[in-house]
């Protein structure tokens, strides 16, 4: 987010460049997005939905055109259908970061910090050096911050501490910009490209850029993902870790380890029927219940808490065909609860897909 966005969390422009993403289009798909943003950049939002709908109709899986998708959805004051949107881009690209970058956006548009926050981080842990992210973490901790030390104030009013305090945060989200400061347009924002860590090409793609005005905390990504090779690297260690780079694993570890990152997402954003969608139908159930029962059992404890947060560390991944053996150190953090466990999950391969066959915490 720019500096002068902060501003009583005003709009903001951006041009960003990505070089990297998951979408298995060819280069060529995207021959006709061009026109899609420039009726973006015109502000003629209606015919830009047209058209992009249009286009995926015949690529329904395309990243770019439904990021694109996303972005003129907010402008149309639809953001429960763009948070649809990007919520499903984050499923189904775990590892790409703009669409959590987005949804964190319009979070905050609702005021739903928290959630904000969780969307940041997933950023953040999909792509550590995502500078954009890290800026609206900030913004955002800001805005709890300052929520938190009025709440103490409302508690206690001759508070002196909470009240400088207060004053403080105040004055760090309403410093204006240089006067007269404008964010790059398309004609003048460079199209070269930045690659992902651990997952861009050797040759990274340029990514075709789109303009748009999006809510803060710091303006939502308005590059479309591009449409270069798939990108396979795991992308759910926490910024703390370091995830094994692309050649350590083989090409079915790295779909196991997708899958995991995925797995943690969908567990982070308390989407339980995603979270389920995961485990095999001949999933080893706990102290031998019954599937429907430890269905129900999970829904009623991920929904409890407020925000839940999953991260884990390096994981080691073992494939022997169709099985593969998972280990890591997971962190689980909740409104209610935290803790930190050892973990071995066991994963069989279900057509394309890998699915959890067991999980034990110890």
């Amino acid at each position: 987010m720019a500096s002068s966005a902060r501003s009583h969390l005003r709009h903001a422009l951006l041009a960003l460049c990505l070089g990297a993403t998951l979408s298995a289009a060819p280069p060529a798909s995207a021959d006709n997005l061009p026109e899609v943003q420039r009726l973006i950049r015109q502000g003629q939002y209606t015919q830009a939905l047209e058209k992009v709908d249009a286009y995926l109709a015949t690529r329904p899986k395309d990243a770019q055109g439904r990021f694109l998708k996303g972005i003129i959805l907010t402008e149309l004051n639809r953001p429960n259908d763009a948070i649809l949107l990007f919520t499903k881009l984050t499923e189904d690209y775990p590892e790409l970061p703009e669409p959590y970058n987005n949804l964190a956006v319009l979070y905050a548009q609702q005021k739903q910090y928290d959630r904000a926050r969780t969307a940041l981080e997933m950023a953040i842990r999909t792509h550590p050096s995502y500078a954009i992210a890290y800026e609206n973490l900030g913004d955002v901790y800001a805005k709890l911050a300052s929520q938190a030390y009025d709440k103490a104030l409302q508690l206690d009013s001759s508070n002196a501490a909470a009240q400088n305090k207060l004053a403080l945060i105040r004055d760090l989200v309403s410093t204006p910009g240089k006067p007269g400061a404008r964010p790059p347009s398309v004609a003048s924002a460079p199209a070269a490209a930045s690659p992902v860590p651990a997952a861009a090409p050797s040759t990274p793609a340029k990514a075709p850029v789109a303009t748009v005005v999006a809510a803060t905390p710091g303006a939502a990504t308005t590059t479309p993902p591009t449409t270069a090779a798939p990108a396979t690297a795991p992308a759910a260690a926490p910024a703390s870790t370091t995830a094994p780079a692309p050649e350590a694993l083989d090409p079915a570890a790295q779909e196991v380890a997708k899958t995991l990152a995925a797995w943690a997402a969908a567990w982070s954003r308390k989407d339980v029927k995603a979270y389920l969608s995961f485990y095999a139908p001949g999933f080893d159930t706990p102290r031998g219940m019954s599937r429907k029962a430890w269905e129900q059992e999970r829904e009623e404890r991920i929904s409890r808490p407020s925000w839940i947060k999953v991260s884990y560390d390096t994981p080691r991944i073992t494939v022997e065909g169709n099985r593969a053996t998972v280990r890591f150190r997971q962190h689980y953090r909740a409104s209610n609860f935290k803790s930190s466990s050892t973990k071995t999950m066991v994963f069989t391969k279900s057509g394309n897909n890998w699915l959890i066959l067991s999980e034990d915490s110890r």
